[in-house]
């Protein structure tokens, strides 16, 4: 009998692994939760970039496209694949895209020197140092894009970097409002 209590831990550890494993196998590695999509963005305060300083501004995740539709894109001076997407986000401030950009977990004076370095795409940048924004938002990792109607809705979602042109569209097409007739005329 005490032979057999001293094996159960090793059965109930070998059932645990195997359960582990039977679920890793049937998970999807390319699987990119969006939970978010359809939600509010959320109302996140944090402070502003203002030089190599945070502060001593704050505004809110929501208020931060001011009623027009925005990119919020989540990165970091530390982060390889932001340096890779930054291009892109250069091309959608050209386009004359309004692109938030929130510094996950990074130091003010760091994220400036990458700035400063790259560019700076962004309308405007607001420092994220202990990762609320990114708990808020969900995100995994970074970088990630949010698109964000002027309703303060998330209507799409880019994990990883933005490297191709199809990502960007799709997330640009998500924020562009559907036309609407003028008064008293007749939609069809």
């Amino acid at each position: 009998m005490n032979r057999w209590l001293a094996l159960l831990p090793l059965v109930v550890l070998s059932a645990l692994a195997a359960l582990f494993i039977g679920w890793s196998l049937k998970r999807d590695p390319a699987f990119k939760p969006d939970a978010m999509v359809g939600q509010p963005i959320p109302e996140t305060v944090l402070p502003m970039l203002t030089g190599d300083t945070a502060g001593p501004g704050n505004l809110d995740l929501k208020t931060a496209g001011v009623g027009r539709p925005m990119l919020v894109n989540v990165f970091a001076s530390w982060c390889a694949p932001c340096r890779i997407e930054h291009p892109k986000l250069l091309a959608l401030k050209a386009r004359g895209i309004a692109v938030v950009g929130v510094a996950y977990k990074d130091e003010p004076v760091a994220t400036r020197a990458f700035l400063d370095e790259l560019g700076d795409p962004y309308s405007m940048v607001l420092v994220d140092r202990e990762g609320r924004a990114g708990l808020d938002l969900g995100i995994s990792g970074v970088p990630e894009t949010f698109a964000i109607d002027a309703m303060g809705r998330i209507t799409a979602k880019q994990s990883g970097p933005l490297l191709n042109d199809a990502d960007i569209d799709r997330l640009v097409a998500s924020i562009q409002a559907p036309p609407r007739p003028a008064p008293g005329e007749k939609s069809h």
